[in-house]
């Protein structure tokens, strides 16, 4: 929505949820495009917990400097239920309106942009990012953080490949992805994976063990199987499950866990990150507010983040045929 402009003199940037390379460019971008229009701008420490508790730390552009290749992000972030109640919100108004904070910025995932619109529904002029590896946010073709992890998962992958061929294994890789299984399929499809299994298809366990027994059939000397965290049963489960099968190969589990989310940003994500840093701050400017920062093509737009928020993302059918076609 677009508000009446006011001069914004004093913003605040906060990074909320789990943590995703290109959190720092973010905050750089930030930083040097409010103070390229005379604006100062203040870090919330600690997401939405920083925020109820009033902790804040102005950021000059010289304290973001040498922050590009940083993973993880300055400002730290967490996980905060209590934004939720009513309470909470009106203490963290309370601290915005005594800092004499005009506008705010937040990055962060579903919960972070509803936690955004809250505020905006409150008066307070807000500018959504979206930031999250599993690139599960809706209305944007990409997310900050998710190229950095999928990089990070293809690069493991390619050396348990290495491994699994040695010693004659299928390899079951767990990646995150609770409620979306976009990380897996990409990652499948880029590695040559014999299967992706993700909680949006119910795949049963002897379907699984049948697909890596015929690859042993076939002559390969290893199977690789990427599993979104979320899927069902859990993985190491599932690998004692198709261990006890003899299908061929001897199966092990690899959970690769929070090294998803760690690593310098990739080219795509600091740029990425840097686009919607420079667009939260014009966006302001230009008077809107409750919209979030949306790559589509290669324009960056303001969508509402009423729409964001009401909408979920679901995996193209085109990923999942390819990822299934290819792996034969």
């Amino acid at each position: 929505m677009n508000e009446p402009v006011k001069s914004i003199k004093k913003i605040a940037v906060m990074t909320s949820g789990g943590d995703a390379p290109g959190m720092n460019p973010f905050i750089r971008a930030v930083v040097r495009t409010a103070y390229a229009n005379n604006i100062t701008v203040l870090g919330v420490e600690r997401g939405y917990e920083g925020l109820i508790q009033g902790k804040f730390r102005e950021l000059r552009i010289r304290e973001v400097g040498g922050i590009l290749q940083r993973g993880g992000t300055i400002l730290q972030t967490a996980r905060c239920t209590e934004f939720r109640e009513a309470g909470s919100q009106r203490e963290a108004l309370r601290h915005i309106n005594n800092a004499e904070i005009d506008a705010l910025v937040v990055a962060g995932g579903d919960g972070s942009l509803t936690g955004a619109l809250k505020l905006a529904q409150k008066g307070v002029p807000v500018i959504g990012v979206p930031a999250s590896i599993d690139n599960d946010i809706y209305g944007t073709d990409m997310c900050i953080g998710v190229d950095t992890a999928l990089n990070t998962i293809v690069d493991a992958i390619d050396k348990l490949r290495d491994t699994a061929s040695s010693h004659n294994r299928a390899f079951l890789v767990e990646t995150m992805g609770r409620t979306s299984g976009y990380l897996a399929v990409q990652a499948g499809i880029i590695t040559g994976a014999e299967l992706v299994l993700i909680p949006e298809h119910k795949t049963p366990p002897r379907e699984v063990a049948q697909a890596i027994e015929e690859a042993y059939r076939r002559g390969k000397t290893h199977a690789i199987v990427v599993v979104a965290e979320g899927y069902k049963p859990p993985t190491t489960e599932l690998g004692a499950m198709i261990d006890a099968m003899d299908i061929g190969f001897t199966t092990r589990v690899t959970i690769l866990g929070h090294v998803q989310r760690g690593g310098k940003p990739t080219a795509f994500d600091r740029m990425l990150a840097t686009r919607f840093g420079v667009k939260a701050v014009q966006f302001l400017l230009e008077g809107k507010s409750a919209v979030m920062t949306a790559l589509s093509g290669r324009e960056i737009i303001p969508l509402p983040m009423e729409e964001v928020i009401n909408h979920k993302k679901v995996i193209a059918n085109d990923y999942i045929e390819m990822a299934s076609m290819l792996a034969r």
